[in-house]
């Protein structure tokens, strides 16, 4: 055999092969666990930050919110009012009107004060605030704050005989309970009734 016909090892590698050892290769390093968990982690990095910054902004909006509500409530305070003050403006105007009138007499001063009334009773109306009837009904502790007791022959116990200042409802709710007095029996009337013998005692006696 002659010397230039000998074939080397590496010319006798098949083209074919060498591919499939340089794929081999690149899989393997695909499959590099490192690697794989580098990728993963800059991935979960990524997701992080935006997280992040979604966070980032909710809270500032929330703030945000938070800051418009404090103002509107401030703002509702101070204007909660508004419409009632204008109502009433009237009634104070033409209550000084009728004390500026010059060469006023008792009767106008009256007559006039007597006309403001009934706008502050329409006003009252409006807002639906009811006055609450007392006088000789019975004490009622939800609706009435009893000033003083009277003795009285002519009412029954703990009836309303007086009134200091009337009590109100508005909407049905107490706003401000009627200051009264309320009646008790006389002391001679009391110990009377107390020594009468009550109807058992009377059975007793008759059984007896």
């Amino acid at each position: 055999m002659k010397a230039d016909e000998t074939s080397t090892p590496e010319k006798d590698i098949p083209e074919d092969a060498e591919n499939l050892a340089s794929e081999t290769q690149e899989d393997a390093t695909e499959a590099d666990p490192i690697e794989t968990l580098k990728e993963e982690l800059r991935r979960k990095e990524d997701e992080l930050a935006e997280e992040k910054s979604n966070y980032l902004r909710l809270k500032a909006e929330t703030d945000n919110f938070k800051k418009r509500l404090t103002r509107e409530k401030e703002e509702f305070s101070q204007y909660a009012n508004e419409r009632l003050i204008k109502n009433i403006l009237p009634i104070y105007e033409n209550l000084g009107r009728a004390l500026a009138a010059p060469e006023t007499t008792v009767d106008k001063l009256k007559e006039g004060v007597d006309m403001i009334l009934k706008q502050f009773a329409s006003f009252l109306e409006k807002e639906k605030v009811e006055s609450i009837d007392s006088l000789g009904n019975p004490f009622d502790p939800s609706i009435h704050e009893a000033v003083c007791q009277m003795e009285s022959s002519d009412h029954e116990e703990s009836t309303v005989i007086q009134e200091y200042s009337k009590g109100y409802n508005l909407n049905g709710r107490i706003l401000q309970p009627a200051k009264v007095v309320i009646s008790k029996l006389p002391a001679v009337a009391a110990s009377e009734e107390s020594s009468e013998p009550s109807s058992e005692d009377e059975n007793t006696e008759n059984a007896n």
